[in-house]
């Protein structure tokens, strides 16, 4: 094994997606946390949620993506944004817009909300509605879109990619930029939640590698920023093929700037659960502990799961082989959900390493 991959990766909390709540008045189909319109039982009460934003802020300084579910289900989110903002933490909010009004707007830039995510899988009502699983999703998140413009809030959108959209990215790429939004990130479709019911849905290996140069050959042109997530063989490409781009010029100012690695689950990143369980992502539902029984910075920084994640030299298969271990990674998620083993190597990656 190459020593490259027999290092421990650093690991300074950078980013926090925080699943607020998991109740959503949408129905889509490839929702990870299978989200219904009811309450959840369990979920953290306001003292808990100011309490838990107190023991991330006592060591570290990450970005706090507020989630759900639908983050504006809860009625004390503003509290919970202002509250973080307070301690010094980025605040941003993931929603699908639809709920979104000038005054909800105004109140997200009050709190100190610093930019908002919407969600867009298609580029028009008949296939955005189908995805979302509601008639006239698609004309609120546009209508939401709008509040937010008006209000002066930063916003980017989100789309995941799977065969029933996969046709269609261009088509959403230049809906993004024509709505003026500050990026595009990209998400490829891991089947958790709901989204086992679509995983015949999910694109092959190999139309996976060609969205995602497509994607980075969008880097040249493209007047918003870029990222792609869930898609950590997007850097193993950024890095096989920057060399032979490197006298191409690029759009000032965005060179695809937020270039971090690929997975970041347990290194960089984690996720938190609508009753306190902290995870390496969203799509990794496994325990790495919970707040309500051990504190946060504990499980960061000792939890068995996120020091062997931490850890390439305990990585499995072609990805325990591999040049480009350190950038990418592969999914942990979608090696769990195939193998269960979160070490196992990325089922959906065309390239083999050059060591056999």
């Amino acid at each position: 094994m190459a020593s490259q991959q027999s290092l421990i990766l650093p690991h300074t909390l950078r980013m926090v997606a925080w699943e607020v709540t998991r109740g959503c008045n949408l129905s889509c189909v490839h929702c990870r946390a299978s989200s219904k319109y009811c309450p959840y039982e369990g979920e953290l009460d306001t003292a808990r949620c100011l309490k838990l934003i107190d023991e991330i802020a006592a060591f570290s300084s990450p970005v706090i993506i507020l989630t759900g579910g639908e983050p504006y289900f809860r009625k004390d989110i503003f509290e919970i944004a202002a509250y973080g903002t307070q301690k010094g933490l980025r605040m941003v909010l993931a929603t699908n817009g639809t709920l979104v009004t000038d005054g909800i707007a105004r109140k997200s830039i009050d709190a100190g909300i610093q930019r908002v995510s919407i969600s867009i899988d298609g580029p028009d009502a008949e296939s955005h509605d189908s995805f979302r699983g509601v008639p006239g999703a698609f004309e609120g998140a546009m209508a939401g879109i709008d509040a937010f413009r008006r209000a002066g809030m930063e916003f980017q959108i989100n789309t995941t990619i799977t065969r029933l959209n996969l046709h269609q990215m261009q088509e959403i790429f230049d809906l993004a930029i024509r709505l003026e939004a500050a990026a595009h990130h990209i998400f490829l479709l891991v089947p958790t939640g709901r989204g086992r019911e679509m995983a015949d849905q999910e694109i092959s290996a190999e139309e996976y590698e060609e969205a995602l140069g497509w994607f980075y050959e969008q880097e040249f042109a493209s007047p918003i920023q870029l990222k792609a997530t869930c898609a950590p063989q997007f850097y193993r490409i950024f890095h096989q093929r920057k060399k032979e781009n490197q006298d191409q010029p690029r759009v000032t100012g965005n060179p695809l700037h937020s270039m971090t690695r690929g997975c970041l689950g347990g290194s960089s990143f984690c996720f938190i659960s609508h009753t306190g369980q902290v995870q390496p992502c969203g799509f990794l539902e496994i325990d790495c502990g919970r707040i309500t029984e051990t504190g946060f910075e504990e499980i960061w920084n000792h939890s068995k799961i996120f020091n062997d994640l931490r850890d390439l030299g305990s990585y499995e298969g072609k990805c325990g082989r591999c040049e480009f271990l350190k950038v990418c990674g592969g999914c942990r998620a979608r090696a769990y959900e195939n193998t269960g083993n979160y070490l196992a190597e990325e089922p959906l990656c065309a390239y083999e390493p050059v060591k056999p």
